[in-house]
């Protein structure tokens, strides 16, 4: 395709998202709606609310947590990202068999995921606030250089990497542009800022968790397990290079 058609092409794809982009008319809002409610229903044996989990900032403070995630968490002394934590909070606060929650970690054309919902509820309690990346701690540091290796590190039947696709400027796939998570800056920062996302293609609120999914499944790579230290890893160096960047969720993608 030439490069006229493809400006036009995008164009009118970022015509289209700014169309639905209104609260009112993005359906990802119908999940954070979701999210909400779960965060405040009593379940597990013990039946309570996840209101007294602490994502960082204090039990059951959420403005401003996703803002500061993946971080270190005292209590269960390891570095958790959010979907993470919500499961131990879950199976600690709530004593709830989590088995259900994690077999619909992403939802699908006829259920709902809990967890989506969830995320989508408290992320957008971080909007219109900075990406504020935790590495003061000595395991916050060594996650962090997990998830550089791990960017880098080529593997599977086709050797690619993260960045592969993500290592430099101005690449693409068909008319998808390819943000550059080499270096800190704007690209990780717009592309960070827009996660969780409503994804028009799929008709899905999307986590991060999904993203890096998907990701090692287009490199025929192995599934990575959901809640993975991995998948941590990998998050934190990439909200690292989005440092500062502003989180607007959920966004609308294509």
């Amino acid at each position: 395709m030439a490069q006229a058609q493809q400006d036009d092409a995008e164009k009118e794809i970022e015509r289209y998202r700014a169309m639905i982009s209104d609260p009112m008319s993005n359906p990802g809002f119908l999940a954070v709606d979701r999210g909400e409610v779960l965060w405040a229903a009593k379940r597990g044996k013990k039946d309570v609310t996840l209101e007294t989990c602490d994502l960082g900032e204090g039990p059951g403070k959420l403005d401003g947590a996703y803002a500061k995630l993946p971080r270190y968490f005292q209590d269960a002394d390891r570095v958790m990202d959010i979907e993470q934590r919500l499961l131990w909070c879950m199976e600690k606060i709530q004593d709830l068999d989590t088995a259900d929650v994690r077999r619909r970690r992403f939802g699908g054309p006829d259920y709902t995921s809990d967890m989506q919902d969830l995320v989508a509820f408290i992320a957008n309690k971080s909007s219109g606030m900075k990406y504020q990346p935790q590495e003061s701690h000595p395991k916050e540091k060594e996650m962090l250089a997990a998830g550089e290796a791990l960017f880098f590190r080529r593997a599977g039947v086709m050797d690619f990497s993260c960045a592969t696709c993500h290592g430099d400027d101005g690449k693409r796939i068909r008319l998808q542009a390819l943000p550059n998570f080499s270096k800190a800056g704007k690209d990780a920062q717009d592309t960070m800022g827009g996660w969780p996302t409503y994804r028009v293609s799929q008709s899905q609120l999307r986590t991060m968790q999904h993203r890096l999914w998907d990701c090692y499944r287009q490199m025929r790579m192995p599934a990575p397990e959901y809640a993975s230290d991995g998948i941590t890893a990998l998050t934190a160096y990439m909200v690292k290079m989005a440092a500062g960047g502003e989180i607007t969720v959920p966004s609308i993608k294509r």
